[in-house]
């Protein structure tokens, strides 16, 4: 039992990464492009959360890492910086320029920006024929109100001495389309692969390949196919999933223990599952959310919904104080701004958790079907 929660971790990599090989291969035939031409490129990677986004780059860069030193090119450098990390958005270029040049002391007063700009505008013997390769995992964290740091991190790959391919990985499946025209107009448009939620079939396959080398079986057929069916018409997110597998082990775990008779199931049957998916769609957070006073649960278009529905909006103040209520919640992140109409609002919890919370009270439902 331990070995198989081991095998179903979501921080346990698996030797290979099914069901994304397409999605591999695009990203992988314009990086070695760019390698082999020497110059700039810049791919954006999309999809919903737990679609194997980050998975399947990581293993893209082990594969390129590998197929430089044996065609012979000069080894590929490679960067990996995840945005949650970053105390500020702008914090992204001190990073690159740590990686690029961290022997060389900068220009006067030279911002990191400004620093690489100015790299990347002449030919370096140090840098000359070198390849980075810059992955930049949750990069919806740069977006601000102009989004200058996103137009200016992209812009970097259009410099006459850039060597980089950067490749952003973000949850928002419309970023690309929210900046791409300004993008376009900049002449460095990315190069957009996009992970789809997984199949009902994807998530069985993905499943037995984690389960395949431990020599046992510890689900029943029906157990996985019910919980692949469950999660794929919800969201196709496979944390969810393997989330799932291992809370239906430990619930097996129990009845062993707490039975006296040896009639019980040594496997997870249908029935441990049911309770498990019933955990895994059921949080802290929908309690939270279902106990909130209706105004505070409108907070997305809320003047919108409110006309919509034809529910009285109350006062931009006291609107803002809900908005501050959620966030001590924990529900949702209020952004910096010295103006509350210009902060950032960001949720905190997976939108199925809402839509569980919801799904019994007609009146919200309609409202998240209508958005």
């Amino acid at each position: 039992m331990k070995a198989v929660k081991q095998a179903l971790h979501v921080a346990t990599v698996p030797s290979s990464v099914v069901c994304r090989e397409v999605e591999q291969k695009k990203v992988i035939e314009f990086c070695k492009a760019c390698i082999e031409q020497e110059k700039a490129g810049s791919i954006y990677v999309c999809g919903c959360p737990g679609t194997g986004k980050t998975l399947s780059i990581n293993k893209v860069k082990e594969q390129l890492l590998s197929w430089s030193k044996e065609v012979g090119l000069q080894p590929l450098e490679s960067l990996a910086l995840n945005c949650t990390s970053l105390t500020n958005t702008s914090e992204i270029f001190s990073k690159i320029l740590e990686k690029l040049n961290s022997s060389k002391k900068r220009k006067g007063r030279l911002t990191p920006l400004q620093h690489l700009q100015d790299l990347f505008c002449q030919r370096s013997s140090s840098n000359s024929g070198m390849m980075l390769l810059i992955i930049i995992d949750e990069m919806d964290y740069l977006i601000t109100k102009d989004r200058a740091v996103l137009h200016d991190l992209f812009m970097l790959t259009t410099f006459p001495f850039s060597r980089f391919i950067l490749i952003g990985i973000a949850n928002a499946i419309d970023l690309a389309d929210r900046f791409l025209q300004r993008l376009k107009s900049l002449n460095c448009e990315p190069f957009v692969v996009t992970f789809c939620a997984y199949s009902k079939d994807q998530i069985v396959e993905i499943l037995q390949q984690r389960l395949m080398n431990l020599g046992c079986n510890v689900f029943e057929p029906l157990a996985l196919e019910y919980c692949a069916r469950k999660v794929a018409a919800a969201s196709g997110d496979m944390r969810k999933v393997l989330d799932a597998c291992r809370t239906a082990i430990e619930v097996l775990e129990t009845e062993l223990r707490d039975s006296s008779t040896k009639e019980q199931p040594n496997s997870v049957t249908f029935d441990h599952m049911d309770v498990a998916l019933s955990k895994a769609f059921k949080s802290p957070k929908v309690d939270i959310i279902k106990s909130l006073p209706q105004h505070q649960q409108l907070n997305k278009s809320y003047l919108e919904t409110c006309k919509t529905v034809h529910v009285p909006a109350v006062g931009s103040l006291e609107f803002t104080e809900m908005c501050r209520v959620l966030s001590d919640q924990g529900l949702i992140k209020l952004g910096q701004s010295k103006q509350d109409r210009l902060k950032r609002v960001t949720l905190q919890i997976d939108i199925l958790d809402i839509s569980f919370a919801f799904k019994d009270i007609r009146f919200f439902k309609n409202c998240l079907e209508d958005y």
